[in-house]
């Protein structure tokens, strides 16, 4: 059996591609759930613009994609904290049936604020809220429009509280969760789904970057699938059992409580020897 009969079918495949037409854009496609939340749309046989600022990693996956899925895969190198950039995103997929936007990009800081070089907390900022907010209003009112569609925007457990620590990168997912929440019941009248990504501790190069330590964590492949499992269904998906475990464990603390729960985990988190970093993938 060849692959596009097996895509053919199978019904989830179905099922995405009915909801959503042929196209897709993922953000933050060259690394971690981006990348693997791009293969499992190429695979259920959505046509791909994957978006990210290095270009031959992004390259190297179109390519891959194409050959394994047969998919039709467009590449685009920005920079997201750039207004100009996003535009031109916008513009670029002003030219494909976009039916699916995953804005997955992001980046990630650990340590004291304080202690932080603002300039690349503003750049923190442009990327993690600015950009989803422009794209939001851009393929929110195109897909609005056109009666069907679907947002897919990544928050953080680390949103539903302050977080000592990581306290702007916690705050910019705050903002990403209380977004999604209300535009999912503003566009659900015209056809569209808004689904909010909250994930706890994932495998992906944040962690380094961002000079944390990690632990236990949920592979970036199995979030993926709760991911795409969730497309259409929920409003919001946490991935992963330890990300549902850690969110059952805390949702029935005083958000006081929660807040020093959190800062103790950072604490142990952050690299002693590297008090304040950056990351450039999705946080664990």
């Amino acid at each position: 059996m060849t692959a596009s009969s097996r895509i053919a079918d199978n019904p989830h495949h179905r099922r995405l591609r009915e909801r959503y037409g042929s196209w897709a854009v993922v953000t933050g496609a060259s690394d971690g759930m981006g990348r693997d939340v791009a293969a499992l749309l190429a695979a259920a046989g959505l046509n791909l613009l994957l978006v990210a600022r290095r270009a031959a990693l992004l390259a190297e996956q179109a390519e891959h994609l194409r050959a394994a899925c047969g998919v039709d895969v467009r590449t685009l190198s920005i920079d997201l904290g750039r207004p100009e950039d996003v535009a031109r995103l916008i513009a670029h997929s002003a030219e494909l049936d976009v039916g699916l936007l995953v804005a997955a990009a992001g980046f990630g800081t650990s340590g004291r604020l304080i202690d932080a070089d603002i300039g690349r907390e503003a750049e923190l900022l442009a990327v993690n809220c600015g950009a989803v907010l422009r794209l939001s209003h851009a393929f929110g009112r195109y897909f609005a429009a056109r009666g069907r569609g679907g947002l897919v925007l990544f928050g953080s457990l680390v949103g539903r509280q302050g977080v000592p620590f990581a306290a702007h990168y916690a705050a910019s997912k705050a903002y990403i969760q209380s977004l999604a929440e209300g535009l999912r019941f503003e566009l659900a009248p015209h056809g569209v789904d808004v689904l909010s990504v909250a994930p706890g501790p994932v495998s992906s190069g944040f962690a380094a970057r961002a000079a944390l330590r990690m632990g236990r964590a949920t592979s970036s492949e199995m979030a993926a699938r709760d991911i795409v499992a969730a497309f259409g269904r929920r409003g919001t998906v946490v991935p992963g059992g330890l990300g549902r475990l850690l969110t059952r464990s805390l949702r029935p603390l005083p958000r006081g409580i929660r807040v020093r729960i959190m800062a103790g985990i950072m604490k142990g988190m952050v690299d002693p020897h590297e008090r304040h970093r950056t990351g450039e993938a999705r946080p664990a």
